[in-house]
């Protein structure tokens, strides 16, 4: 059930990268599936293992992920931008 939990709270913080430059690495898209997938793993981390058992801790596990997700996107997008031009 975390991993659920997980999950959507990347996506909802996917949502505010409408506020910065598309220069994600794989676009909009690119930027999705690194919030999903950073705050999956930081979440995993975070909480030591246990799957199983969602609390509001959950919830907020995900966020730094899903932040480091998306910054590590952006900064692999304008790296590759600056590369081609």
């Amino acid at each position: 059930m975390n991993f659920l939990v997980w999950v959507m709270m990347g996506i909802a913080v996917w949502h505010f990268a409408v506020f910065l430059p598309d220069r994600f690495w794989g676009g909009i898209v690119g930027a999705f599936g690194a919030a999903a997938v950073g705050s999956v793993v930081v979440g995993v981390i975070l909480a030591g293992g246990e799957i199983n058992d969602p609390s509001l801790l959950t919830a907020l596990e995900a966020i730094p992920g899903a932040l480091i997700g998306l910054s590590a996107c952006w900064f692999v997008g304008v790296r590759r931008e600056e590369a081609h031009a």
